[in-house]
């Protein structure tokens, strides 16, 4: 016996359905279904308000009330500070690790009791202006005072960290100028807005040297009065910039063109310790 198909109201005929026919399944309601209210604009306004001013009392709390301290570079630390330097001497040396030893008998720049009769150190003008070099380029926040004459012999408790009246004062002294110089082979006291200056910097930038040049801008500095006329008596010059070699003066900015023209820069350069093209990028192998 054959099945006969037949039409019902759960499986009716789609051949005859219209398009104005109801939907066979029913549409709900969007306008029962529980929505939660939006929010009123004077809300969003005020949120918004109050972030602002959360913000502004951090800002004026971290730049004012409670600034960052900046902390000299630990003597531990000091290999961390620029990993990917190769020619930048290590301080893991044995005349590093003579100096630590005897700053360790003694409080750090406090002069003893058995050394307050002793008399100071004097510095010649190559041992001073390695002794201020040495200071300036330590730590950015390193300043001269005001209050001492240029024009005469600086204090030398001023710029060193050890105690000058000392029985191994003068031992500290040739580590520190050996330190600072082997540090810093290539030093430039300048001037920002100085086209003489510009000019010399973008000679030492085309040079690629490693460890890169010490630049000071002496214009942008609070004790820049102080400081321009002690680099013009310990270096015997009239005006800036002042570019240093291995702790020599090495002439004005014509000189320098000459020297750096004729290769004798680049030999200066060397022979302080500073290598020249270290810093130049390397291309990378074709394959």
């Amino acid at each position: 016996m054959s099945h006969r198909r037949t039409f019902s109201a759960r499986f009716p005929d789609m051949r005859n359905v219209s398009l104005d026919s109801p939907p066979l399944t029913p549409i709900p309601n969007i306008a029962t279904l529980p929505m939660s209210p939006r929010k009123p604009r004077t809300y969003w306004l005020h949120t918004t308000f109050l972030a602002l001013f959360v913000l502004v009392a951090v800002s004026v709390y971290v730049l004012l009330v409670s600034p960052p301290a900046l902390r000299p570079i630990a003597f531990l630390d000091a290999e961390r500070v620029r990993p990917d330097d190769a020619a930048r001497p290590s301080r893991w040396t044995p005349e590093a690790f003579r100096l630590a030893a005897l700053r360790q008998r003694k409080p750090k720049a406090t002069p003893s009791s058995s050394n307050i009769g002793r008399p100071q150190i004097t510095l010649n003008q190559t041992q001073e202006l390695a002794a201020v070099s040495s200071f300036i380029a330590s730590l950015p926040q390193n300043v001269i005072p005001s209050s001492i004459d240029p024009s005469l012999p600086i204090d030398p408790q001023l710029v060193l960290d050890f105690d000058t009246r000392g029985p191994h004062a003068q031992e500290e002294l040739q580590a520190v100028i050996h330190d600072v110089w082997a540090r810093n082979p290539v030093m430039l006291y300048s001037k920002v807005h100085s086209p003489v200056s510009r000019e010399i910097k973008q000679v030492l930038a085309d040079l690629y040297l490693r460890p890169a040049p010490t630049i000071v801008d002496v214009d942008q500095r609070p004790d820049e009065s102080v400081l321009v006329s002690l680099l013009f008596r310990l270096t015997s010059t009239a005006e800036l910039p002042i570019l240093l070699v291995g702790g020599h003066t090495v002439g004005s900015a014509k000189e320098v063109r000459y020297l750096a023209a004729k290769g004798e820069l680049q030999r200066l350069i060397t022979d302080a310790g500073g290598v020249v093209d270290g810093a130049r990028k390397k291309k990378a192998k074709k394959l």
